[in-house]
């Protein structure tokens, strides 16, 4: 398979920054870059295998409680899904060979081995898989974009994530499961953006994303979710639901799914900061009462030895 069937557009700003040209052999950028998101998109329920069309992951409020969730553009009409009801089924359609080329050194695999690859360009015949930030509410409250990080990635193999412009451009390498920290990425307001999106080894992959932002309120908004995976036509869908959504995050503690959190929440909840603060006090008071004891005892024992001590009057 070629090189350049890695390579493809950059990300896009949707409405407001080009696209480059790409050079002459490369895949044009596909159109479905240009999308724009209706307020009254519903929620749709019930699990689902999505294998094939134009799927993002992007911030949205649902009962006024901000999450991260999948939009599914493959029908007619798009809606709203929620990660745990959801599988992406990339099949062994997705199959390339990584190019024999040392600017792919950082997938950290071996030239010409054939891997699952979600491609930045769209390929008819694989799942497209992207992200956006242009929910009308979102876009009204958020303060100049949001961060979506990895947080932890539960599989048989690596997962990468990057970019590439058209014109050979080095690849920018956004996610990397080998990485033991938390990788954020900024994503300005209305931004729709696709990736490639490499499986090192088939099997079901558990991806943790943290989505993120400061709003133009001031409050801070925070939520984890777990996208599901089925990578090769072997694995198996009903694993992939079934899998808990306990993956190991940065320092390998567990980075839990907790689904929609309370618009103004951060990552520890609302009363974090509040509780804290007592916490903190009520030591403080523990301690000065300590030394206030400390010190009325020690007194107590010099009265009692003055007292104890006939005086002198200075012979020896």
């Amino acid at each position: 398979m070629p090189a350049e069937r890695l390579a493809s557009v950059p990300a896009e700003r949707s409405g407001s920054v080009p696209v480059a040209q790409p050079s002459p052999g490369l895949q044009q950028p596909s159109p479905g870059l240009q999308q724009s998101i209706a307020a009254d998109q519903p929620l749709a329920t019930g699990r689902v295998t999505l294998a094939t069309g134009h799927v993002d992951i992007g911030p949205r409020y649902v009962d006024d409680k901000w999450t991260l969730l999948v939009h599914d553009g493959t029908q007619a009409r798009p809606v709203w899904r929620d990660p745990d009801e959801t599988v992406f089924r990339v099949s062994d359609a997705a199959l390339q060979a990584v190019p024999d080329d040392p600017a792919y050194a950082f997938l950290g695999i071996d030239a010409g081995k054939r891997v699952h690859v979600v491609p930045q360009v769209q390929d008819q015949g694989v799942v497209w898989l992207g992200w956006n930030s242009q929910d009308p509410r979102v876009m009204q409250t958020i303060d100049r974009g949001v961060t979506l990080s990895l947080l932890g990635v539960r599989g048989p193999g690596t997962l990468t994530t990057f970019l590439q412009s058209g014109n050979f451009a080095a690849p920018q390498v956004l996610w990397r499961s080998a990485e033991p920290a938390a990788q954020p990425m900024w994503v300005e307001v209305n931004t729709h953006t696709h990736a490639n999106w490499v499986f090192s080894t088939p099997g079901v992959y558990l991806v943790s994303v943290q989505v993120s932002a400061d709003l133009i309120s001031g409050e801070k908004v925070s939520a984890t979710r777990t996208l599901r995976f089925a990578v090769g036509d072997a694995a198996s869908v009903d694993e992939a639901f079934a899998a808990a959504a306990d993956v190991p995050g940065p320092g390998g503690q567990g980075a839990p799914d907790d689904g929609p959190a309370e618009a103004g929440d951060s990552s520890g909840g609302p009363g974090t900061p509040l509780l804290a603060a007592l916490v903190g006090i009520a030591v403080l008071l523990a301690v000065a009462l300590v030394v206030v004891l400390v010190r009325g005892a020690g007194a107590r024992r010099r009265a009692e030895f003055e007292r104890s001590t006939p005086p002198t009057d200075g012979r020896p």
